[in-house]
């Protein structure tokens, strides 16, 4: 491993561990020798990217953490998606789009057709759709209600919610399972559930500060050409492109 290639490599490891982390720990963590782990440390003290305290323990330092939020905050969320949107729309010749929870629908900030003008649907940039009956409306909704309760006070507060097709899930405990569902898998569908010979498989991504994604991406298609199955057996091309153009942390 070159000096660089270990300078960054204990970076990421003093970064997994927000409550400090001895050399001896880091060292034996990275497989690495103590001496060459110290000289990497020093240099990332060196800029103020990790602060060594009195008792011996190693963490990200307040330089690291200034420059990463200020990176963050200048991102364009558009600059970041709209590559990963063109690949994925290319990919699948399908539509692909990425929504951001407000209240209880999904805003669409970006859509991109493949070649041909793909298909018809409710979607629209700008437009919003109630987020329990779409792919990544449910994504959202399955982190910001982690439990039957929480999903149980959401359709109270915004129902009774409307049956946009004969496949929409309306009551409490349906979608408190669904919800379950979403965040073992990784993903959620929309079964023909907001548009009628639609399907779609939509995937929660996480950048920026912890805790809630900042948004879900998706890949719609007309049922007869796409059927949902093959967007199920997609789904790991479409988490490693995800991956890709945003970074192994970006998914869950």
């Amino acid at each position: 491993m070159s000096g660089i290639d270990r300078v960054l490599a204990t970076l990421s490891e003093v970064a997994r561990h927000p409550r400090g982390i001895r050399l001896d720990d880091l060292a034996r963590g990275m497989t690495s020798p103590k001496s060459s782990v110290h000289r990497a440390l020093g240099a990332l003290r060196r800029a103020g990217f990790v602060t060594h305290d009195d008792r011996g323990d190693y963490r990200l330092g307040l330089e690291f953490m200034r420059l990463a939020f200020d990176h963050y905050h200048g991102l364009d969320e558009r600059d970041l998606i709209d590559p990963l949107m063109r690949d994925l729309s290319a990919r699948f010749g399908e539509t692909s789009h990425f929504a951001k929870l407000s209240g209880g629908d999904v805003v669409y900030v970006g859509i991109v057709s493949p070649g041909g003008g793909g298909i018809k649907m409710s979607s629209t940039i700008g437009g919003r759709n109630p987020a329990y009956c779409t792919a990544v409306g449910k994504a959202l909704l399955a982190h910001a209600l982690p439990d039957a309760a929480a999903v149980a006070r959401f359709v109270k507060e915004h129902g009774p919610l409307a049956k946009r097709t004969p496949h929409s899930l309306t009551d409490a405990p349906a979608l408190a399972r669904e919800f379950e569902s979403v965040r073992r898998l990784g993903y959620a569908v929309d079964r023909e559930e907001s548009d009628v010979g639609v399907n779609c498989l939509a995937i929660p991504v996480f950048i920026g500060p912890p805790g809630q994604p900042l948004g879900a991406v998706s890949v719609s298609g007309l049922a007869m050409r796409t059927p949902l199955a093959a967007l199920i057996k997609a789904f790991p091309d479409m988490r490693a492109l995800v991956q890709k153009h945003l970074g192994a942390a970006s998914v869950r």
